[in-house]
């Protein structure tokens, strides 16, 4: 077996997403589910446009989701309790010495480094479940005793990892590993043969309700040797050091095949604080599919255009579509956060 995470860009089989439930993410009052329900359906939506959607649904929810989701949404009912799909669930992987056999690295997940908000038994079990439910034959499930989250790393199909030291190496997470041996389980999970460290994320997702750090709001790989970067330009914001910090530490790194990055500023949005402090909004939490990229909006006229124009030229070929995120980033993620794409095993 050789497996391997094919880069975001390459061929969707379907993309998975679950359902939100009542709890302490979804928010107490009636006015603060309400959109909560509403932001997780405009992303499924959007996506359908592109690709399959599969969405999981707490069966507490069932009614709720048939009736919010449209036709092209597939719903799969099973027990629900956090409902980031790129975290709890599955990273899909394939078989470069089996074509047209497809892998599911069922992850340990511990609720972000075992927060006691978190609620995660439930959906510690996502792996599996969507493994099952991957295609007619179902996916091979491949076990990992690394606690990881899909957030927490990005790929460029051809070797390369892109992960922060605050996340894989959080000793509420991993307290036991060092680099060598995360580096280790990466290449036999996912076919990453260098691995790109970040010294740390952005500065809100520190805080009580944050992730110590994902990769998946700072940086992407959208193309060969080519990394976006979140690019806070107000001095103001802690993220202004942090950018500048990240992008001098990139600029001295390479790829798998020894290639120096081309580095392209993503500008975050203007808006620097809401009623928790210091916000993290940032357009690189996007999610490519098929044909098209889905793309944070932050109800900046300006700002979401110019992060649509710098995606469409990353991404050439593809329509940007830019959905509302910020009652996704109120909650602790964004789009990328809450989906998970299934690639195509070629056989």
């Amino acid at each position: 077996m050789s497996w391997r995470m094919p880069s975001e860009t390459a061929p969707h089989a379907r993309t998975w997403m679950s359902f939100p439930r009542e709890g302490l993410t979804l928010g107490a009052a009636d006015s603060e589910r309400e959109a909560g329900y509403a932001a997780w359906t405009a992303v499924a939506h959007a996506v359908a446009e592109f690709e399959p959607v599969t969405m999981v649904v707490d069966p507490s929810e069932g009614p709720r989701a048939r009736r919010m989701l449209s036709a092209d949404v597939e719903i799969i009912e099973a027990p629900v309790d956090e409902y980031w799909m790129r975290d709890a669930g599955p990273t899909f992987v394939v078989d470069d010495e089996r074509p047209g056999v497809l892998g599911a690295v069922d992850w340990t997940f511990n609720g972000w480094g075992d927060h006691g908000w978190a609620q995660w038994a439930l959906s510690a079990e996502h792996g599996r479940l969507v493994a099952g439910a991957a295609g007619a034959a179902g996916a091979d499930i491949v076990s990992s005793l690394l606690v990881n989250e899909g957030g927490g790393f990005h790929v460029d199909g051809a070797g390369t990892v892109l992960l922060t030291e605050t996340v894989q190496l959080d000793p509420r997470r991993n307290p036991y590993i060092d680099k060598a041996r995360v580096e280790a389980e990466l290449l036999r999970t996912i076919g990453a043969t260098h691995a790109v460290w970040l010294p740390r994320g952005l500065t809100r997702d520190y805080g009580e309700f944050g992730t110590s750090g994902h990769v998946d709001i700072v940086a992407t790989i959208p193309s060969p040797a080519t990394l976006l970067l979140h690019d806070q330009r107000d001095r103001q914001h802690p993220d202004f050091a942090v950018s500048r910090d990240l992008r001098a530490h990139l600029a001295a790194q390479t790829d798998a095949a020894g290639r120096a990055f081309t580095i392209v500023d993503l500008p975050a949005p203007a808006t620097l604080r809401d009623g928790d402090g210091f916000v993290d909004w940032s357009y690189v939490n996007h999610l490519v599919v098929n044909g098209g990229v889905i793309a944070c909006g932050f109800g900046e006229v300006a700002a979401d255009a110019r992060a649509r124009d710098i995606l469409a030229a990353v991404y050439p070929g593809r329509r940007v579509v830019t959905v509302d995120a910020r009652e996704l980033f109120a909650r602790g993620g964004g789009i990328h956060c809450i989906t998970q794409q299934q690639p195509v095993a070629h056989a």
